[in-house]
């Protein structure tokens, strides 16, 4: 290991010599160097007037300030490198585990054992009803029971949907259909003409008051 030696008069003399024709002059931080790492590298920029305490101007490797200190802090001598440290054992692999072998007994080479066959969940037939409700003035709606649960409530049906649909229905569906159709035609017709006379009273009404 070299034997670290701080910066003489004769070293502080000659890297002014080096300084001033142009050469470049490498330091390197001695232990009592305050705030930097022993061992350290850096680049000589010059000296302060008067040279006096920490007059060398340096700047650290890897750094852009320019720091001041004495020739106690600094020496010419470039530290040993740190030695490696020792690689650590590379663990064995352990051995792979042989693979297991299943026999199957009872099955000639070549065929594969047929794989049972799934059984479809039988599905038993699902009663629905349909209820068509038609009320004096002609209004319809539906209701429908699958099984035990309602899935449509009382829906409003038009009428002329409800003719359309009577006609693929047996003759005695049909029939009933009609005259409930029929007759709110009669009411509704009835009610027109109502309305109607009403309108005209009202109209010769207001006439009537100018």
């Amino acid at each position: 290991m070299a034997r670290v030696v701080a910066l003489s008069a004769e070293d502080v003399a000659r890297i002014g010599a080096d300084l001033g024709a142009g050469k470049a002059v490498t330091v390197w931080f001695t232990a009592a160097a305050v705030g930097v790492t022993a061992g350290q590298s850096a680049k000589v920029i010059g000296f302060t007037e008067p040279a006096e305490g920490d007059f060398i101007q340096v700047k650290p490797t890897g750094s852009r300030d320019e720091l001041s200190f004495s020739p106690a802090e600094l020496t010419l001598v470039k530290p040993a490198p740190k030695p490696k440290p020792a690689a650590k054992p590379v663990p064995k692999p352990e051995p792979e585990p042989e693979p297991e072998v299943e026999v199957v007994m009872g099955l000639e080479p070549g065929p594969e054992a047929p794989k049972p066959r799934r059984r479809e969940p039988v599905r038993k037939p699902t009663e629905v009803t349909v209820t068509l409700h038609s009320t004096m003035e002609g209004e319809w709606t539906v209701d429908v029971l699958v099984g035990k649960k309602r899935t449509v409530r009382w829906l409003p049906v038009s009428a002329g949907d409800v003719a359309k649909a009577s006609r693929s229905l047996p003759a005695e569906v049909g029939e009933a259909i009609g005259t409930a159709l029929e007759a709110a035609k009669t009411r509704q017709t009835a009610r027109v003409e109502q309305l109607k006379a009403e309108l005209e009273a009202a109209q010769r009404a207001l006439r009537e008051l100018g």
